[in-house]
């Protein structure tokens, strides 16, 4: 058995700044910013936030459309903050459409929902993609005489085309035209900036060449109108995508309640046909809220009338209901299902545990993981370097490329048959020839529509949005992209023992004198009394014991406690000691070798042996054992099995964690008995020096240090308030298998973010080259500008798509 006494680390590069889990005061302002469209738009939106005054930080998502600043109370006010912020978004082509916090009352102005948002954004993009599709369609109907198909009288005509063409782009096209303007004139290029060049490219030399026929060019008006549809097609498909991904979100928004029947205290009984019924904002602490079957649970709160059952599926992922009566804490947004139940109001508003969860789940999706850092940081020049390559490509094959294989002109005339071929990919090997200024042009075109910066932008978040609400409908709660890329790469867990992976409710199993002067009963009194100034599992215990024996306690005072030794307090008049041996031997109370020899009988079997004594004698022994949790074993097996290292870390003797580790599994190297609480954090330091990535599980006041420590903390919801908000993670159904499930679920989401950003960085490193002409020469491979941007729509909503495949995960 391995008895550990850590000593704190030196080497400070192990520990974290973690951001608090808690509301900072002032709370985030919270901002929905309209027109993103790729991760340049991210970049630009989060240099503009951060250039205001006062402002600490910003995070802007794009997937959630959302940025969160960080501001200094001191320096700005809030609404004028947030005044300042839309009005400089506003003129580079971003728009506030709300400033809102869906799980607190906080809100500056008219508040939005998300749903609401998406919702009108949808419904604005369904008439200008209806537009270019007609469009689209009739330039299609006037290109089938080119197959020998079908000739159509006025639609087959060049200049109904370049009316087409012309309609493309002061319709459906002219939001993307105004955009791509406005942010190359402010210097910060995106996605819009790209097309809106190659359209507008396109369509003025396809006008010169219809307007002075004598210069020979071809004229390419379906390009526009092609690239215009391919574009909202994409976005299109790309929203749904998105609104899918948000859809735990949403769900949890809708389980909040927006009423409450308030009862008169007053009258017996109860009257629930007489209650008030106001709005749930109206509602305080303290408050009478009656609910009857059917309904939603408005406040957490304790019920002082009835019994019923409850559907907390919103809370814990577990579809069963559970039995709740009078005494019981029940929680906002639960259904109330089989009887009526009066309770008092206990938490409200944004103290609810489901706002708290819907906080959480927020925060997940906008906190960034580091791996984003690589994405945000090639989207910082990724715009200007897709222009810088485009203008090479014009001018390598203008002034060279041509000169060096004069084939390609041939190869890359103006199609006017492409039955045999696949659309968008030109091998043409006819007579006929174009000239170099439209070959450079078609692909300097080409390379400015192809590339997406949209992919790399969606690539993280989307994955953290989704995996983050699929693991909200699981009853886990991950507070950010950050954690989930640390808790994928953990390679040893540390288990607190009591509380976690024993079920924390210990019962004493022996309790015996060791003066003939004292009385068993006695012993287990004084012992109750010396405990009721403390809060332990342990003490708890002793204390239920002289509960159900009926022992009257006597009066205690001057309590003195040492936490993992024991407790010394006063009780009629006497001093007394309660704890281990050692905290006996700290106060030179002699225990005899038979009693210590007890002991060690008692700690093979699992229990904790607990001394008593009197005025400097020892007077009594007390034995408490602690029960395994159910599904323990078979958490630390799922986790070896997964290649992790399992470490079980207790304050008790040596004796009773092996007696607790051996049906575990666990080998006595895991084992670190003996650690008192104040040392739990230096352990996990310690671990961390030795080089291992550390996820902390514990539940208890005492653990807190340790899950702040860790790499990740992890802690039951049934945990202490402390440790819930020290967690990074949080096990809403209480089981200790989801630790399993938290850890697969991790390593899933950051699979589907390497994956997407290998698509992402592949599809630009390979799409950009051939659509530069590079095949060309050699296979007479010509990538159109119109097949250019149906890939690049294509490769953002492929990336929403994968990171959708997480909800049909196992």
């Amino acid at each position: 058995m391995t008895q550990t006494t850590p000593k704190p680390s030196t080497t400070p590069e192990t520990r974290r700044d973690r951001p608090a889990p808690v509301l900072q005061s002032p709370p985030p302002l919270t901002l929905h910013v309209g027109g993103m469209k790729c991760a340049g738009c991210v970049r630009a939106v989060e240099t503009q936030i951060q250039q205001q005054p006062g402002v600490k930080s910003a995070v802007v998502n794009l997937v959630t459309e959302k940025a969160t600043v960080e501001y200094d109370p001191e320096q700005a006010n809030r609404a004028d903050l947030a005044q300042a912020i839309a009005d400089r978004l506003g003129q580079i082509g971003f728009s506030t459409d709300a400033v809102f916090s869906p799980a607190t009352s906080d809100q500056q102005g008219e508040a939005i929902a998300p749903a609401a948002l998406r919702q009108g954004e949808s419904s604005s993009s369904t008439r200008p993609l209806a537009i270019a599709t007609v469009l689209l369609g009739l330039s299609l109907i006037g290109h089938l005489k080119q197959f020998g198909w079908l000739t159509v009288p006025v639609i087959s005509n060049i200049w109904f085309h370049s009316g087409l063409a012309t309609l493309a782009l002061i319709g459906p096209g002219r939001s993307i035209l105004v955009d791509g303007w406005r942010g190359l004139r402010h210097n910060v290029p995106n996605m819009n900036t790209l097309v809106g060049l190659g359209m507008t490219t396109a369509y003025v030399t396809s006008m010169i060449a219809l307007l002075f026929p004598r210069l020979g060019w071809d004229c390419f008006f379906d390009e526009p109108v092609m690239l215009v549809g391919f574009i909202l097609l994409g976005r299109t498909l790309e929203q749904q995508a998105r609104s899918q991904a948000a859809a735990a979100l949403e769900s949890l928004l809708s389980l909040k309640p927006t009423t409450a029947r308030v009862l008169n205290a007053s009258t017996a009984p109860l009257n629930f046909d007489a209650g008030e019924t106001l709005s749930v904002d109206q509602v305080h602490p303290g408050q009478l809220i009656g609910v009857l079957p059917g309904e939603k649970i408005p406040v957490d709160g304790d019920i002082v009338q009835g019994r019923t059952t409850v559907n907390e599926a919103m809370l814990t992922g577990e579809s069963m209901p559970v039995a709740k009566g009078v005494g019981d804490r029940v929680s906002a947004g639960s259904i109330n299902q089989s009887g009526a139940i009066a309770l008092t109001a206990a938490r409200i508003g944004e103290n609810t545990t489901l706002a708290q969860i819907i906080n959480l789940v927020e925060t997940a999706q906008t906190r960034k993981a580091p791996i984003q850092r690589l994405a945000d940081t090639v989207a910082g020049y990724f715009t200007y370097g897709v222009m810088a390559i485009a203008l090479v490509t014009f001018l390598f094959w203008y002034f060279v490329g041509t000169a060096l294989f004069p084939e390609v002109l041939t190869l890359a005339a103006h199609p006017a048959h492409h039955a045999t071929m696949a659309p968008g990919l030109e091998h043409l090997a006819t007579p006929q020839t174009t000239s170099p200024l439209l070959l450079s042009l078609k692909l300097a075109i080409a390379v400015l529509v192809i590339a997406c910066p949209c992919a790399l932008g969606l690539a993280t978040p989307t994955a953290i949005l989704v995996g983050s609400g699929v693991g909200a409908e699981r009853g886990l709660l991950i507070r950010g992209g950050d954690v989930l890329e640390r808790a994928c790469q953990i390679d040893t867990l540390v288990f607190d023992k009591t509380g976690t992976l024993t079920t924390g409710s210990p019962v004493v199993t022996d309790y015996r004198s060791l003066m003939d002067t004292v009385s068993p009963e006695d012993v287990l009194r004084w012992a109750a009394a010396v405990e009721s100034g403390t809060r332990h599992p342990i003490a708890a215990a002793i204390r239920h014991a002289a509960t159900e024996q009926a022992l009257e306690l006597p009066p205690a005072q001057d309590f003195q406690t040492e936490a993992g030794l024991g407790v010394m307090a006063q009780v009629g008049g006497r001093q007394m000691l309660l704890g281990t041996q050692s905290w006996l031997n700290q106060h030179q109370v002699a225990i005899a070798p038979q009693i210590q020899a007890e002991a060690q009988a008692l700690t093979a079997q699992g229990k904790t042996p607990v001394y008593l004594a009197v005025s400097g004698t020892l007077a009594g022994l007390i034995a408490v054992q602690d029960s395994i949790r159910e599904d323990a074993p078979a958490t630390i097996a799922q986790l070896r099995q997964m290649g992790l290292r399992v470490v079980m870390m207790t304050g008790d003797q040596a004796r009773v964690a092996r007696a607790i580790a051996e049906p575990l599994g666990l080998p006595s190297a895991d084992v670190f008995s003996e650690v008192r609480p104040d040392a739990k954090a230096n352990a996990v330091e310690v671990l961390q020096a030795q080089g291992h990535r550390v996820a902390m599980v514990g539940d208890g006041i005492n653990d807190a240090p340790a899950l702040a420590q860790a790499d990740v903390g992890i802690s039951l919801h049934s945990g202490t308030d402390v440790a819930v908000e020290t967690a990074e993670i949080v096990l809403m159904r209480d089981r200790l298998v989801d630790v399993v499930e938290s850890i697969r679920l991790s390593r899933r989401v950051f699979g589907k973010i390497r994956q997407n950003l290998f698509w992402a960085f592949a599809y630009n490193i390979v799409g950009i080259p051939v659509a530069a002409g590079v095949l060309l020469p050699l296979f007479g491979v010509l990538l159109s500008p119109a097949a250019a941007g149906a890939l690049m729509a294509f490769s953002s909503v492929s990336v929403v798509t994968n990171s959708l495949l997480l909800r049909r995960a196992s």
